[in-house]
Formats: C-alpha cells, sequence, structure tokens
C-alpha cells in the first residue's frame, strides 16, 4: 500500500511540475503542427508545377526533379546542422551553436524556449519545411541554363551560409533581428526576402538565357500546370501560416483567415490591373496575383486584421504586377520565372506593412504598428528589410562566384539548346508517341 501511495505522490509531483513549467504536450496543438508540416511539404512540389507551367517543355523535368531533390538534400542538412545553427543556443546574435547536431538532445518533449505544447521534434520538423521550400524558389531565377551538379552544391551552401543564419537573425532565441522587436510572423523576411534577392543575384551572375536577345521571350508550355502549381501552394499554404501558430488556437484560425483574404485580394488586383494594361485577364496572372499576395500576408498574418489583409494584398498584387512590366521587364536581368519580382518584392512590401497595421490587440505577443500608434515598428521592419536583402545578395554572389571557379556554373551552349532535361537527366517530359506496327 505504501509503495502505491508512494507513486501516486511522484506522479502528482510530476504532474505539478509540468504544469507549473507550462512544457506538458498537448494531443492538438502536436497534431495541427504536424499537419501544417505535411502542407509546408506539399508547397514544394507546387513550386515545382508552378515554375515548370512556365518554362519551356525541354526543361519542365529539370525544375521538378530539383524542386524533388530540394526536399531530400536539405531534410538531411537540416538534421545534421540545420536545425542547429538556426535554433540551437545563440553566438552573438548572429548564429546558433552545434549543441543540437545530428538532432541531439531533440526529442519528444517540449523546447519552452520555442513551444510549450509541443515536442521539440514536431517543432524542428515544421521548421525543415520552410528550409526546404526557401532554395525551392530561388530555381525560378536560373531556369534553363544551371547544371544539376552545381545546383545541388549551391542549394547545401545557400542553405547553411544564408538560410540557417537568418533564421536564426529572426527566430532563432537571442538572433539580433528578433531582439530588435521586428515581426515576421511564418517567413517574409526569412523566407520570401533572403530567397528572392538571392535569385536577382543569381540571374545578374548565371546571365540571360540563349535567345532572349534578339527580343524573343519563351512563352510558358503549359499554364493549366502552373494553375494547378499555385492551387497547391494556396492550399500548402494555410500550413505555412496558421501552423506558425504553433498551436491549434485562435490565432492559426485568424492567420488561416487573413491568409486566404489576402490571397484572393492580391488575385483580384493583378486581375484588374493587369485587365486594364493588356486588354485581357489572363489565367496566369491571376494566380501569379494570388501567390504575391500569400507571399506578403505571411510576415503579417499573426499581427494584422482581415480589413488590413485585403489592403496588404490589394497593394501587393498591384505593386508586384508593375514591378514586372515597368522594372524587370525594361532591364536586361534575366530572372526568368519573377522570383524577385514576386516574392522578393512581395515579402518587402509584406514586411514593411506589418510595420503599419500589426495590432497588440490581434496578438499580445507582437507589437503595434504605426497605425496603432508606433512608428518604430515600421523603422525596425525597414532595418530588417535592408539587412536581410544585403546579407543574401552579398553571400548568395559570393558563393556562386566560387562555384563558377571550381566546377562552373552554367551548362555549355548546345546543353542549354537542347534543354536540360536530357542533357542534365537524359529524360524527357512529354517524349514523341510511336504508333505501333
Amino acid at each position: 500500500m505504501k509503495k502505491l501511495e508512494v507513486l501516486t505522490v511522484f506522479l502528482v509531483l510530476m504532474a505539478s511540475a509540468s504544469a507549473e513549467d507550462g512544457t506538458s504536450v498537448n494531443a492538438g496543438d502536436t497534431a495541427w503542427v504536424l499537419i501544417a508540416s505535411a502542407l509546408v511539404l506539399l508547397m514544394t512540389p507546387g513550386v515545382g508545377f508552378f515554375y515548370g507551367g512556365m518554362v519551356r517543355k525541354k526543361n519542365v523535368l529539370a525544375i521538378l526533379t530539383q524542386s524533388v531533390i530540394i526536399a531530400a538534400l536539405i531534410s538531411v542538412q537540416w538534421v545534421l546542422i540545420g536545425y542547429s545553427l538556426s535554433f540551437g543556443p545563440d553566438i552573438g546574435g548572429v548564429i546558433g551553436n552545434l549543441d543540437y547536431m545530428g538532432l541531439s538532445g531533440v526529442g519528444m518533449q517540449p523546447n519552452p524556449t520555442y513551444s510549450e505544447t509541443i515536442p521539440e521534434l514536431a517543432f524542428m520538423i515544421f521548421q525543415a519545411m520552410f528550409a526546404i521550400i526557401t532554395p525551392a524558389l530561388i530555381i525560378g531565377a536560373f531556369a534553363d541554363r544551371m547544371k544539376f551538379s552545381t545546383f545541388l552544391v549551391f542549394t547545401l551552401l545557400w542553405a547553411t551560409v544564408v538560410y540557417d543564419p537568418i533564421a536564426h537573425w529572426v527566430w532563432g532565441s537571442g538572433g539580433w533581428i528578433g531582439e530588435m522587436g521586428a515581426l515576421d510572423f511564418a517567413g517574409g523576411t526569412v523566407v520570401h526576402i533572403s530567397a528572392g534577392v538571392a535569385a536577382l543575384a543569381a540571374a545578374l551572375l548565371i546571365g540571360r538565357r540563349i535567345g532572349l536577345d534578339n527580343g524573343s521571350h519563351p512563352a510558358p508550355h503549359n499554364i493549366t500546370m502552373t494553375v494547378l502549381g499555385a492551387a497547391l501552394l494556396w492550399f500548402g499554404w494555410f500550413g505555412f501560416n496558421a501552423g506558425s501558430s504553433l498551436a491549434a488556437d485562435g490565432l492559426a484560425a485568424h492567420a488561416f483567415v487573413v491568409t486566404n483574404t489576402a490571397a484572393a485580394a492580391a488575385a483580384l488586383s493583378w486581375m484588374i490591373v493587369s485587365w486594364v494594361h493588356m486588354k485581357k485577364p489572363s489565367s496566369m496572372g491571376i494566380v501569379t496575383g494570388a501567390v504575391c499576395g500569400l507571399v506578403a500576408i505571411t510576415p503579417a498574418a499573426g499581427f494584422v486584421s482581415p480589413m488590413a489583409s485585403i489592403a496588404i494584398g490589394a497593394i501587393a498584387g498591384a505593386v508586384c504586377y508593375l514591378v514586372i512590366v515597368f522594372v524587370k521587364n525594361k532591364t536586361r536581368i534575366d530572372d526568368a520565372l519573377d522570383v524577385m519580382a514576386c516574392h522578393g518584392m512581395g515579402g518587402i512590401i509584406g514586411a514593411l506593412l506589418t510595420g503599419v497595421f500589426a495590432q497588440t490587440a490581434i496578438n499580445p505577443g507582437g507589437a503595434d504598428g504605426l497605425l496603432s500608434g508606433n512608428p518604430g515598428l515600421l523603422y525596425t521592419q525597414a532595418i530588417t528589410v535592408v539587412a536581410t536583402m544585403a546579407y543574401s545578395f552579398m553571400m548568395t554572389a559570393i558563393i556562386l562566384k566560387v562555384l563558377d571557379v571550381v566546377m562552373g556554373v552554367r551548362v555549355r551552349k548546345e546543353e542549354e539548346i537542347v534543354g536540360l532535361d536530357l542533357t542534365q537527366h537524359g529524360e524527357e517530359a512529354y517524349p514523341e508517341m510511336e504508333i505501333p506496327s
């Protein structure tokens, strides 16, 4: 009997201790974060379809292959060192140390530094999906012309040297941007600005595609595929943004609503502006507008009202369209699939407008923005944008310059003419049908 009483007291004390430090695992929160992780993973092949429809048919398999292999490559990198560099104990506000290398000490109990109700493994895998999709966004800039072997090394280096430090700056405990009070709910800065600016650097260094100098512009080979990719992105983005609440709670519901609303507003905005400008409402333009709205609401999703999300989406749709038409298309920069104009510019718009529309009434863990009487947040957001852009551009340029010397970045002219599907992978997306004899 005494043994039973001792055991009962022990269990009560353990439960009490768990309640006091707030780190008991919540089944509902854990289930939601795992589902959200799967939704975000779905976005990476979604990027492949979205980009794949825009390129010529001789390069569609190359785009899809790059998207899939990134998921494999970064999944392993994240377990080995990426998670530790991003979320490990802080070194000078700049990077995490290697205490969590190989997921050492990362287990089935919560890490109260990041979430008190889900296992740290759930938090880790959710963040892994962000690390995966970010370099996948960059591939649109060098579509049709990058060597696959160099692409693999570039992706690994970029994730380690660019993404992991920026993730620590913004989201890691002790990171200098987070300590400054900047807001990035789900990755407008960490994911979209860093990838967009990296894409700009890549487009500048790798150069224009063959054939563009004669005034021609390759037409999308399959707009239907692009629409499918956009649909997968829109669907997966609910995990991206609502999952960033890290709980099945009211804030997740709020982020879900404003995510959908901003995407819808941006699709409408892009359609209207392009309809006036081009005299036709383009289907590819409409879905591209929706993606720009999803990008722009990402940093703001847990901090702004539904009405603010309409403004953010509408501004993003119109501005991103105008950037493509009046800036990107009038330069010699061949960012093939408009990564900077959509993800980079969308992320910048979202980060800055978070500084305008954020309200602590929505999320007490955030801050009030300009319209709520705190212009300082807009200043902080601007510093974050500039710092992220400068670091991502500089480091991307250095990585590509070194790789070009060591192994070459661009495929040979004849390989580019034939297409990457055959020259890099020995396959065709649409082999000619043979009539059996």
